[in-house]
Order: structure tokens, then C-alpha cells, then sequence
């Protein structure tokens, strides 16, 4: 992958119970928790067999009020000269750069022009192996529903080397935007729907058939919003909150 490329390499998952949304989460996509080690903060991480998905951990005190929701993390080289970029290319910092315990890394909380929210994060060991966007429990597509999907995709693309590979026309909900990351295919993006409140990401983990997920979701305490429904490609795709107000989504891996 090119250096001038960067990809998503983590996740977060800020929650107001820790214990709930790791037995939710256990049931629904099959991961376990381990506790992260970290003395400072409670930290927890989500596993897939040997492999880490990503963390668990309550909503931040400086955050209070804000609702329980996942963050993607972009690694980049140097987060200090990422964050200038950032703002430089019209986004805010939410929070600055620093230190992670345990010589893990360093990270910032920045948003996009539109106000989305991701962080951004370097480790001295470099980024983990590239995921396969098939393997199961793992994540499967990123996904911007934008403020604006053109601005969006210049800051995106302008910022972190990501390239278009095609496009869906959606009539009234406009373009359907699918983008690599060194030339892996990793997700989409499109202008918001007029009727959601503001611009997000969200995230979808890949599970084997999407109408038993759907069954573990409501046995789980879970809200389906949207689907299940079938997306080009021949894949199916469901979007739901998880029972702490989360939102996600989940999609059965290509043919």
C-alpha cells in the first residue's frame, strides 16, 4: 500500500454499559471481550478468535451527553501533522492529539467539514494487516453518509489518498460513491438522506445470513432501522441501534 494511502485500523465502541453492550455484541456478531490492560481508564477489546476487532469503553467525562456510538480510526504516520491538515482542509479537532497508555500509540478526535467525527492514530509498530473485507466478524464496509457527498469526498480523498473505483445512481438519493484504500475496495459514501439529522459513518460487520442476525439483534434487545435488503453485488445488508442507542449495521460477506 502506498504511504500517502491511509486506512480505517480501529474501532471504537463509547457506551453507557459496558457489560450490556459486550453481551449484545457477543450474541449478535460472536465476539469476546478481554480487558485491555490499560490501569488508567476502563478499556476493554472486542476478539474474533485471535484477531482484535476493537475497543469497548464508556462514554468519555469530557464527552458528557453524548450518545453511545462507534468511531473509526484512520491510521496515519504522525498524528500532530494530521490534525494541522485537518483543520487546514476545514475540519475541527475535538479533541487533541495524545498519548495512549502503555506506548500503544498516540490519537486525536477531529470531524469533517460537516461535522462527522473519526480519529485519527499512529502506532510505533505500524498498522495492523489489512483486513479482508469477507472474513467473518470482522469489519466488512465503511460507509459516510455525508453532508455533502462531492466536499465530503475531497477532504476524504485529498486527506488520506483514497481512490473512487465506480458508482450506483440512486435516482432522488443521488450518487453511491465506492472508494478503495490502496486499491482494496473499502466502503461508500453519498450525500444524507434530507430527513437524518446530521452526517455520520457507520460501520458493518460481516455475519454468515442476515435474517438469523436480524432474529439475534431483537432477541438481544436490538432496533432494526433499516432493512434487511439486498445491495448490489448480491450481498444483504442490515442497520439497526444497538439496546444502548448505538448505531451499526451488519452485511453477509460478496458471493
Amino acid at each position: 500500500m502506498s504511504e500517502n494511502v491511509k486506512k480505517f485500523v480501529w474501532y471504537d465502541l463509547m457506551t453507557s454499559d459496558l457489560k450490556a453492550a459486550g453481551d449484545f455484541y457477543s450474541k449478535v456478531v460472536g465476539w469476546g471481550t478481554m480487558d485491555s490492560g490499560i490501569v488508567e481508564r476502563p478499556y476493554h477489546i472486542f476478539t474474533k478468535g485471535q484477531s482484535f476487532i476493537g475497543g469497548l469503553m464508556p462514554v468519555p467525562p469530557d464527552a458528557a451527553g453524548a450518545p453511545p456510538a462507534w468511531m473509526g480510526y484512520i491510521g496515519v504516520d504522525n498524528v500532530d501533522a494530521y490534525v494541522k491538515r485537518v483543520t487546514d482542509a476545514g475540519g475541527q479537532v475535538r479533541r487533541a492529539p495524545e498519548d495512549i497508555p502503555n506506548g500503544i500509540g498516540r490519537f486525536a478526535i477531529v470531524a469533517d467539514p460537516h461535522g462527522v467525527t473519526f480519529a485519527l492514530f499512529s502506532s510505533p509498530t505500524g498498522d495492523p494487516p489489512t483486513e479482508t473485507l469477507n472474513e467473518l466478524g470482522h469489519i466488512g464496509w465503511h460507509e459516510l453518509y455525508a453532508g455533502d457527498l462531492e466536499s465530503a469526498w475531497g477532504f476524504y480523498s485529498g486527506l488520506f489518498g483514497w481512490e473512487k473505483s465506480s458508482s450506483f445512481d440512486m435516482g432522488p438519493m443521488g450518487e453511491y460513491r465506492i472508494f478503495t484504500t490502496g486499491g482494496s475496495t473499502a466502503g461508500g459514501m453519498m450525500t444524507k438522506m434530507p430527513q437524518s439529522p446530521m452526517p455520520f459513518w457507520i460501520f458493518y460487520f460481516n455475519v454468515d445470513e442476515i435474517n438469523a442476525a436480524v432474529e439475534r439483534i431483537k432477541q438481544a434487545g436490538g432496533q432494526v432501522f433499516n432493512g434487511p435488503m439486498e445491495v448490489p453485488g448480491g450481498q444483504w445488508i442490515v442497520q439497526a441501534f444497538d439496546p444502548q442507542g448505538a448505531m451499526f449495521a451488519l452485511v453477509t460477506p460478496r458471493p
